[in-house]
């Protein structure tokens, strides 16, 4: 290295400026390199999950050959065993996607960090944040996307398949097929708004979530009984209760039996939940109304539990002929 030069007086902007953006590119290399670090890791976290995948379908053949078809009892229970490991390997791959993601993102913001520090002069207009976070959602919405494809078509003879078919005869039989609703965690409300719609009733997913929660929070005694803290097993207290019902209305949070009870009263009318391999469950029985009528998947794309609409069933065969 040769020998410092000290420069006396003031150093000359354009010097400065360009040490400020030398110093940038170089924070640009280094996270060019992250992303292609992370890229390449991602692909082979990918790969390795399509073949745990392809292995699993080869041990669930071989459990299904071993079980006679004419065993209902074995075939049952093969079924939920069936199910239970295909939930297990769907939430260790999440899990190490996750992981994977949350490393790459720690390396990416420390350079982030660094250039954000580095001002310079004429810099180009930045992306507000709304505008990052609708990209963020637009991608995560494209990834979702593509794992439900590459699930389907992986998973062809699987519980979701099995649970798909069943549901499509049993809505058949009533001149019905369903309407499928986005997994997004609103989809029990977007059902319920779709449902509506076809009564000519229209009521938006945000006043469901807030008309929900206002009348569990009037109506206390009826639901918080049935509310238990996960990690304690004990009853929610009134503090826990009072954020469940402020998620209802400000997240994305899942609905189920307790939010259905609530707005069949609050709606005033019956509604009926068809299931795979149960009796359909009607909630609000005392109202007289047509009722609005749900699916309710286990097995829906792999990401777990899961709400559809349903609609009249189209005549293929009456439309060709008309």
């Amino acid at each position: 290295m040769g020998p410092r030069v000290k420069v006396e007086g003031k150093v000359p902007a354009r010097w400065n400026c360009s040490f400020r953006l030398s110093r940038v590119l170089g924070y640009l290399g280094v996270m060019e390199a992250v992303s292609t670090e992370e890229l390449d890791e991602e692909e082979q976290l990918v790969r390795r999950h399509r073949k745990e995948k392809k292995e699993l379908q080869a041990k669930i053949q071989g459990m299904k050959n071993a079980v006679p078809k004419n065993d209902k009892k074995r075939r049952k229970q093969l079924t939920e065993d069936v199910a239970k490991l295909e939930k297990e390997l769907e939430q260790k791959h999440k899990e190490e996607l996750e992981q994977l993601k949350l490393t790459s993102k720690n390396k990416i913001d420390s350079v982030a960090v660094n250039i954000s520090n580095l001002v310079l002069e004429n810099q180009p207009p930045r992306i507000s944040k709304a505008q990052k976070r609708r990209d963020k959602k637009a991608a995560l919405e494209k990834e979702r996307e593509e794992r439900i494809a590459e699930a389907e078509i992986e998973n062809l003879s699987g519980a979701r398949h099995i649970e798909s078919e069943k549901l499509a005869q049993i809505l058949a039989a009533r001149q019905l097929e369903i309407k499928q609703i986005p997994s997004d965690g609103h989809c029990m409300y977007r059902a319920i708004e779709d449902q509506l719609k076809e009564q000519d009733s229209a009521v938006t997913v945000a006043a469901l979530r807030s008309q929900t929660a206002e009348y569990m929070q009037s109506h206390v005694e009826d639901f918080l009984p049935f509310l238990t803290n996960p990690n304690t097993g004990n009853m929610y207290t009134s503090e826990e209760f009072g954020k469940y019902c402020d998620d209802i209305v400000n997240t994305a949070a899942w609905g189920g039996q307790l939010e259905l009870r609530a707005l069949s009263h609050i709606l005033q009318t019956p509604i009926e939940i068809i299931q795979a391999d149960s009796l359909p469950i009607v909630v609000g029985e005392e109202y007289k109304k047509k009722p609005l009528i749900l699916v309710y998947m286990r097995h829906a794309y792999g990401l777990g539990e899961h709400y559809n609409s349903v609609t009249q069933l189209v005549n293929t065969a009456t439309e060709n002929c008309s």
